[in-house]
């Protein structure tokens, strides 16, 4: 007969590490709240995580790794791939008569391990490790890997231009040659795959390279925010022009016109498609590489940053079988990202899913996802138009652009479908406004729409250098309208800057919602075509919380800064005083 598992919470009881009452108190908490006891008692902080990872080990039979006293070698990390160490925070230690041996952090986590056995094909023997030393050790190594990089650009850029310093040598038939001959030896190829792989290594978005008057500038886009990142001597720009254009199957000889192409590339062990823009300009082409990462869309809907009773809000919306919900915001604001999210908490084998985008930016199993073509007259409204004859549940049109398709998708969401759609407006009360002038009739907006949400991406205060900021800025705090006794209960905190976050202080990016649903009032105003103001107001009395005092409620979570809800929420009756 098997031998019966220990109580966690004894074995902290006769290591002497917990009183009796305390733990009798954790114990009673975590069946309330539904929670497992180790989280209630480093909630409470009744113990560290190492001490309950020594537990966890004991109690589970398994060995416990300390990580301060080992390294793993290279090529050992090697043998599960990137994107499975950084989304299941595991490390692995090497081959083990036949099993492969793996650092974890949750020994609960069953489902985690299911995908490293199917991913990795092979059995697992199981460490158990501290979850923080753990993150700490995967972000040591890509800290690492992220200054070779640099250097390796910055040596590269030199070392190219050096090299073609030779009077009169032709880059662009350099290029030609090598590309003909298969060649990815070449010094301008190596810079350019090198320049690629930088960005995607320093979590970038975007590349621009802009060529000026006398050089060509390389910036990356990080978390929003456009840092130049290098510079290329003048000479070089027609070679790296050409060999960024073939790599995303541009015309070459056509520099007059604006021109979109696309680039598939593995890095990091992920397959990372690039969507690619050239446009004339007076030194020359300007380049932008948008990269599409295939993780960045299956972050789930928890981690979009909703607050928690917007996100309950969001999941009742979604989950209606009829009507259109809207995501408004500009360019850039995660409006895609919040769409798939919603999605994916769909995706079920019950309900057909069909999209209509312009571009696929992200290819998603379950999903029937249709690409506009305008040069064929593959349209949005002749899409929607054969998606309703495909009787599906839920129905995404990648934008609403003019009247016609508007009218279509208000059809659609009447006659029993439920429609995810996207609008450019700054908040969400707009909408309805804008929906009317493009030609909607008032009464098909107020019935077919269910809800409309707003939202803007802040960055998010990086964990490792972040500290309480003892003298905020007094004229954010102002514009926020923060008091000092709103401080005294809720400190404001900010990012020093170190080698994980580029000395930015910031690390990632979450959004800022503001959410209503329509009501018999804010519908009976849209059905008279009341002014936006008389929206808003209806909108506010509804309980909808402002773009702004979302943000305020992320700066006292010490999600983000003051000054990062300024920048990203200012209006006309808030502006910054750019004298100071």
């Amino acid at each position: 007969m098997a031998k019966s598992r220990r109580h966690l919470g004894e074995i902290l009881y006769k290591a002497g590490l917990i009183e009796k009452q305390v733990l009798i108190d954790a114990i009673k908490a975590s069946k309330a709240n539904n929670k497992q006891l180790g989280q209630v008692l480093l909630s409470r902080g009744l113990v560290d995580e190492e001490t309950l990872t020594k537990a966890l080990a004991k109690q589970f039979g398994l060995e416990y790794v300390n990580l301060d006293k080992i390294n793993i070698p290279p090529d050992t990390m090697k043998l599960i791939p990137e994107d499975l160490i950084k989304r299941h925070n595991v490390l692995p230690l090497g081959m083990n008569n036949g099993k492969m041996k793996v650092i974890i952090s949750d020994p609960l986590n069953l489902d985690m391990m299911d995908t490293l056995r199917f991913r990795l094909n092979t059995e697992l023997e199981c460490c158990l490790a501290n979850p923080s030393k753990i993150s700490s050790y995967i972000q040591d190594l890509l800290d690492q890997a992220k200054s070779k990089e640099d250097d390796r650009l910055k040596h590269s850029i030199d070392a190219t231009a050096a090299e073609l310093a030779e009077a009169g040598h032709d880059l662009q038939a350099e290029v030609l040659r090598a590309e003909a001959a298969g060649d990815d030896e070449g010094p301008i190829i190596r810079l350019v795959n090198l320049i690629i792989d930088s960005a995607c290594f320093m979590r970038a978005s975007d590349i621009h390279v802009e060529p000026m008057t006398d050089r060509v500038r390389i910036r990356y886009r990080v978390d929003g925010v456009c840092f130049e990142k290098d510079n290329i001597p003048k000479n070089m720009q027609a070679a790296v022009t050409t060999r960024l254009k073939i790599l995303s199957g541009m015309d070459i000889a056509e520099k007059r016109l604006p021109q979109d192409g696309r680039i598939k590339r593995m890095v990091g062990g992920q397959d990372i498609d690039f969507r690619v823009s050239a446009l004339p300009g007076n030194h020359g082409e300007s380049i932008v590489l948008r990269i599409l990462r295939p993780d960045a869309v299956n972050i789930g809907i928890e981690s979009l940053g909703f607050e928690q009773d917007n996100y309950a809000q969001f999941l009742k919306i979604i989950k209606r079988p009829n009507g259109i919900f809207l995501v408004t915001g500009p360019t850039g604001s995660g409006k895609t990202t919040t769409l798939y999210a919603a999605l994916q908490e769909l995706n079920k084998p019950d309900k057909k899913i069909i999209t209509a985008e312009d571009p696929v930016e992200y290819n998603f199993d379950g999903m029937n996802q249709c690409q506009v073509k305008e040069e064929i007259k593959l349209t949005f409204d002749r899409i929607l138009r054969a998606m309703l004859r495909q009787a599906p549940n839920v129905i995404l049109v990648g934008e609403i652009r003019d009247g016609v398709v508007a009218d279509i998708a208000i059809q659609a969401a009447l006659t029993g479908h439920l429609v995810f759609s996207t609008l450019h407006t700054n908040d969400a009360p707009s909408a309805i406004t804008r929906l009317i002038d493009m030609g909607v009739k008032p009464f098909l907006v107020a019935s077919s729409i269910q809800a409309i949400m707003a939202q803007r991406l802040v960055r998010v205060i990086c964990k490792n250098c972040k500290v309480i900021d003892e003298n905020p800025d007094p004229q954010y705090l102002r514009l926020l309208n923060i008091t000092p006794e709103d401080i005294k209960k809720n400190p404001i905190h900010k990012g020093t800057g170190c080698s994980q976050c580029q000395n930015t202080g910031f690390k990632g990016r979450i959004a800022m919602f503001e959410m209503v649903e329509l009501n018999n009032e804010i519908r009976e105003l849209a059905f008279k075509k009341a002014p936006t103001g008389d929206l808003r107001k209806a909108c506010r009395a509804s309980g909808m919380r402002t773009l702004r005092e979302d943000g305020i409620i992320k700066v006292f979570h010490g999600v983000t800064t003051p000054e990062e809800v300024v920048r990203i929420t200012q209006t006309e009756d808030v502006v910054l005083d750019q004298t100071r």
